[in-house]
Formats: C-alpha cells, structure tokens, sequence
C-alpha cells in the first residue's frame, strides 16, 4: 500500500503518519517527491485499520499496490533513482560506462587495460577477483590478491571499482576494496545473499538470471531493498533462447520496460549477451538507443591469452571505437558522456 500526503501536510503530520504504521507492525519508507510525498507501507496491510489512518490529517488518500516487488515499482517510487558513488551518479542524464577484463589474472594485465579504459572514457573499472564457472577446472580467479590488485588499479586510474561477490561469507571482504558488488546472473534468486548485499551501504549490480522473467528479476532486486539497501542497479545481460550462434540473446525489450515498472537504475552487458566480439558494438549502441543508463563492456588488451572469456572482449582499439560511436548516440537519446 501506499499512502499519499497531502501537500500542505506538516512534518508533525507526516510523522504521525509513519507512528499509526510502526504501531501496527509494519514499517514505511518514505519518499520526499518535489510535488508529493508517498509513505510505502511496507508488510501484511490487512492488520491496517485503513479507515482510521484515511482520517489522520496528513492523508489525502489510499493507494493499493498490485505489484509483488513494492519497493523497486516505480508505482511507489515516480521518480528515476539516482545511485551515487564517489561522485558519479548512475540513472541520470549522464551515461555511465562499466569496462575491463573479464576476470584479474594479475597486476600487469589489470593495470593495462585499466589504463586503457581509463584513457578512452570510462568511468568505472569492471573486474572480477572471484569467478563463478561451468567447470570446476577452469580458472577460479584470484580472489582477495585480485581484490588487493583492484584496489591498487583504483589507485592509479582513479576509476571507480566494481566486482562479483558469489558467497555470503565474501560479502564483507569484498566490500572492503570496492565501490560496487555486483550479484551475477547464477546468483540472482541466491536469496541469502541478496538480503546479504542489501545490508551492506554501497551500491549493487544485480544481473538478471538467464531464464529469468522481468518479475521474478525485480522481487530479486526486492529482496536487496528490504534489507534496506536501496542503492541497486539492474544489468540486463541476456537470457537464453533456442539461438546457438550466439552464447545468449540480448532482449532489448527489457531496457524500456524494466524503466516502465521501475525507478532503478538500467544498464546493459552486452558482451555476456552476445559472446562475440564483434556483436559487442553493434549491441551497446542498440542499448544505448533503447534508453540503457549505462554499460557493462569487457575489455582485454591480450584476449587470446585471457583465462576467461576471450572471445567477447574488446581490445582497446575497439573499446576506443565504441566510445567515440557512443558520443554521438548519447547526446540524440538525451544523454551526456
């Protein structure tokens, strides 16, 4: 549910508002528009005596909710959510750009394309210390020695970081060397670890599944929100299809409809979605055209030799490219650079 004040409504007001919900059992959260003030009733609503709360003064009127995931609707949240993170603000007239290698596989290699992404225009440095995989023999990543080298890439580049977590018990480590953890597509109904991240005050990244529908991805961001961690970021990364020359299929449909019922923050990865190099382009630009806050790109200066997703990674020259491309889309769609 959802209770709208009305404007002339006093803080006194408001906050007897808030006490008649807490009384009850349940719990609010609020949201301060420019011209309205919504109070989200947060709980099981039938304990709600609703004719006594239509008559506090500050209530103007009841609004049911009929979306299971209240908190990320945009039914309770109007306005676009802005997540900021040392300076930058991802959902807003600026288009945010994620980039580096898929995984850190040492100091040399991360160093190199940090630099490069760096030089080309990007705004945060994308890589993972721990690597979920098919296999079990593949290469796992470096864990707390890859966090440690992040860290020092943060300090050479000034690049804001952002990097998986896989397990609760990680959730504090990677924290510590980060700005943002990013929860990925194996991991998105990980319920333990959502309500994990959403106690932690820095944003999240959370990847749809590869199966997943729009509401089951949007309850997974619900389960970070109720703990309180309102700071998260959906990345739609492609889902699987019966299509087999590509590793998944990017549906850009989701772009335009996840801003519809949402007021998160959108990004793209299209180099996950894609699994090809040279689709990598040609999808971020699509992206950014169908309204993406941002972009997900995997870039390795060496991707013969990556231990880890090789053939989706742009090399410099090409993620140069990409964001020339992107300078000129960006200002037609609204967005700045």
């Amino acid at each position: 549910m959802i209770i709208k004040l009305k404007a002339s409504a006093s803080k006194e007001a408001i906050q007897q508002v808030i006490d008649f919900v807490r009384a009850h059992g349940l719990d609010v959260d609020a949201s301060l528009g420019k011209e309205v003030t919504l109070v989200g009733v947060i709980g099981d609503t039938r304990q709600l005596p609703k004719q006594a709360l239509e008559f506090l003064p500050a209530v103007e009127k009841l609004i049911p909710i009929l979306k299971d995931y209240k908190l990320a609707s945009r039914e309770f949240h109007p306005e676009n959510t802005v997540v900021k993170v040392n300076g930058l603000k991802i959902g807003g007239e600026q288009l945010v750009i994620m980039a580096g290698p898929c995984a850190i596989e040492g100091e040399e290699q991360l160093l190199e394309a940090a630099h490069a992404v760096k030089e080309a225009g990007a705004h945060v440095l994308r890589a993972s210390a721990f690597k979920p995989r098919t296999s079990p023999y593949d290469f796992q990543g470096m864990g707390e020695e890859g966090l440690k080298l992040l860290r020092k890439a943060k300090q050479a580049t000034g690049l804001v970081t952002e990097t998986e977590v896989l397990d609760v018990r990680d959730v504090e480590l990677v924290a510590k060397y980060v700005d943002i953890l990013r929860v990925g597509a194996r991991n998105m109904q990980n319920f333990d670890l959502l309500r994990e991240v959403g106690k932690i005050d820095k944003p999240v990244i959370l990847k749809n599944g590869i199966s997943s529908t729009l509401k089951e991805f949007l309850l997974a961001a619900e389960y970070i929100m109720a703990e309180g961690n309102r700071n998260v970021i959906l990345c739609s990364r492609g889902i699987r299809t019966f299509e087999t020359l590509t590793r998944f299929t990017l549906d850009v449909n989701t772009i335009p409809l996840l801003h519809k019922e949402s007021h998160l923050p959108v990004i793209v990865d299209p180099s996950h979605a894609a699994g090809i190099r040279e689709l990598v382009q040609p999808m971020s630009r699509a992206a950014v055209a169908a309204g993406a806050d941002g972009l997900l790109v995997e870039v390795h200066s060496h991707p013969e030799k990556a231990l880890c997703d090789g053939k989706q990674a742009l090399l410099p020259s090409d993620f140069r490219q990409l964001m020339s491309d992107l300078r000129k889309i960006a200002p037609i769609v609204g967005r700045t650079m």
